[in-house]
């Protein structure tokens, strides 16, 4: 039997190494792979409420299928040459495997926004993100077209002047395929994508190819202009001079925390035990900025938000840290994830690790004590106005089961691993419940300290969350999506407030009108928006960028 499988073996290598195909070929057959492997979700998507019955429907999908082949193949017709068509196939193949892998696994949408994200996610970030499941993705959507690629020759054209004419024909040929496709289907897919803008987004490879060049020319746009100040004419209140003791503002900023599932919200589970027994005021939900963290902590630290964003804009300018800096704040960031994404630029920033919060990492994580461990130690050093950011790792999926001590496992059985899709919906959603538990213990941690030090220190700790997450409904999990659609899940966020007994007349303002100030209204619905303004105000930092509306301490100044 092995005699017969050898020759067979070695016959099939042969030919398979002999094979040698155009140029042009190997672009259609890259094209129609990917058209039929990598765009289900799109397809599935522009083709959802129409009828398998209906032969405009087989119709529609044949057009979509042509119209995306023909883009595909345009693209590539343009970008390969002799030289760079194998290793151009190669990158694409394993970034078109990765992206289909995530996209089905997700549903997240390759947008500019998901695509920088991508960008700046840090080594334990992508690590926790490998599973056998994406193994095997890789393998099959990877690997085998790879080895297939390996086994090509590329057969030589006779001269540059006959390849360059049936490069040429192949393009107008895939340019003429994609208009005919477009005018039979103009009428329903204009409309479709009119009201889906979201959608181009998963036609893959198309979707990072376009979203990664628009981050690419979007950053260098930024590193070409300065920062654009904002506030110049920022200076202290009244309240500096009258004060008696030091005042910090500690302002936390959670990760992936929805309100959905906060318990001082309302939710079925007791997530925030600790927080409750202490009286905190809870202003959720919050309208988050954005469904992930490089759009929703750039935007939150900003002056114009949510309300007229403009991203450009937004990432150009002075953050509300640089404006009360320049009053004479002393700021701080401290980060347990990755990065403050420009907010801080110039300013002091530390990073939490196993060197300056021994015994709270592991595996290049730290839990987020680390973030406090020294508190006690900074209040009793405090001198003049004090701003300080802690930015959490708190609920930074998939992994929701390292973010916590074993100790705040309550709900069980919990998921113990990164790959979700190995855990059942409510193993999923222990596990993030579980996470939700340690960010209440740890704010009832930094408010213990806070009060501890309230003779001789006045001070305010606000925690918000940057944006939430979805834990499986409708299929999807994780965040990110396009803000358009995304679900309220990934846009409600907690938003706590605590105020030591002297902080309100240390920065000038009428006690009992602050308490209600930080009480949720029906009638003033809280945003991301609302921070820039509202800790100006708290900190009675002056400047014409100060806007009183989106400001919730105004009124209370004494």
């Amino acid at each position: 039997m092995q005699s017969l499988s050898l020759p067979f073996s070695l016959w099939r290598r042969y030919r398979l190494a002999s094979l040698a195909l155009g140029a042009n070929t190997w672009l259609v057959l890259a094209a129609l792979f990917w058209t039929l492997s990598a765009n289900r979700l799109f397809l599935g998507a522009a083709l959802q409420g129409r009828s398998a019955a209906e032969p405009a429907s087989w119709g529609f999908a044949l057009a979509l299928l042509l119209l995306v082949f023909s883009l595909h193949l345009l693209l590539l017709g343009l970008l390969a040459t002799r030289w760079t068509l194998k290793p151009l196939l190669v990158l694409l193949t394993l970034g078109t495997a990765f992206a289909s892998y995530f996209m089905q696994a997700y549903g997240v949408f390759l947008d500019p926004s998901m695509l920088r994200n991508v960008w700046r996610s840090d080594a334990a970030e992508a690590r926790e993100l490998l599973s056998p499941a994406l193994l095997l993705h890789l393998l099959l959507y990877a690997g085998l077209p790879l080895l297939v690629l390996s086994r090509l020759r590329l057969r030589p054209e006779p001269s540059w002047l006959r390849a360059a004419g049936r490069r040429l024909a192949l393009l107008g040929l895939a340019l003429l395929t994609a208009l005919a496709s477009l005018f039979s289907i103009y009428q329903p897919f204009s409309s479709l994508m009119r009201n889906n803008k979201e959608l181009r987004y998963l036609i893959t490879p198309a979707n990072y190819l376009w979203s990664g060049a628009a981050v690419a020319i979007g950053e260098a746009r930024g590193a070409a202009h300065p920062r654009q100040p904002v506030g110049l004419d920022a200076a202290p209140g009244p309240s500096w001079a009258q004060r008696r003791k030091p005042l910090v503002l500690v302002l936390v900023v959670g990760e992936t925390a929805r309100d959905a599932n906060w318990g001082l919200s309302g939710y079925a589970r007791q997530t925030t035990p600790e927080l409750a027994q202490l009286g905190v005021a809870n202003l959720g939900p919050v309208l988050a900025c954005g469904s992930n963290t490089e759009v929703s902590l750039p935007c939150m630290f900003s002056a114009v938000g949510r309300r007229d964003y403009d991203e450009a804009r937004i990432r150009g300018q002075d953050s509300l840290l640089h404006v009360v800096a320049r009053a004479g704040v002393s700021v701080q960031w401290r980060d347990n994830q990755s990065g403050c994404k420009g907010v801080c630029a110039g300013l002091p920033s530390e990073q939490v690790d196993a060197q300056n919060a021994p015994g709270l990492c592991a595996e290049g994580r730290c839990l987020d004590e680390g973030l406090v461990h020294d508190l006690g130690q900074r209040l009793q050093a405090a001198q003049g106005t004090q701003l300080w950011v802690l930015h959490m790792l708190g609920n930074h999926g998939p992994a929701y089961h390292r973010r916590y001590p074993r100790e705040f496992a309550r709900f069980q059985p919990e998921c113990r691993s990164d790959d979700l899709q190995q855990c059942t919906a409510q193993q999923i959603v222990n596990a993030y419940d579980n996470a939700l538990l340690y960010t209440d213990h740890l704010l009832a941690r930094t408010i213990a300290q806070l009060k501890a030090q309230a003779d001789k220190v006045d001070s305010l700790l606000i925690y918000v969350s940057d944006h939430g997450e979805s834990l499986g409904e409708h299929g999807l999990f994780l965040h990110g999506l396009p803000y358009a659609i995304a679900p309220t899940v990934q846009t409600r966020v907690p938003m706590v407030a605590w105020a030591s007994p002297g902080f309100a007349a240390g920065a000038g303002l009428a006690g009992d009108c602050l308490r209600r100030a930080l009480q949720p209204q029906a009638q003033r619905p809280v945003s991301h928006d609302h921070l820039f303004h509202t800790v100006l105000g708290l900190l009675d930092v002056r400047s014409r960028v100060h806007e009183p509306a989106w400001d919730l301490s105004q009124g209370c100044r004494s």
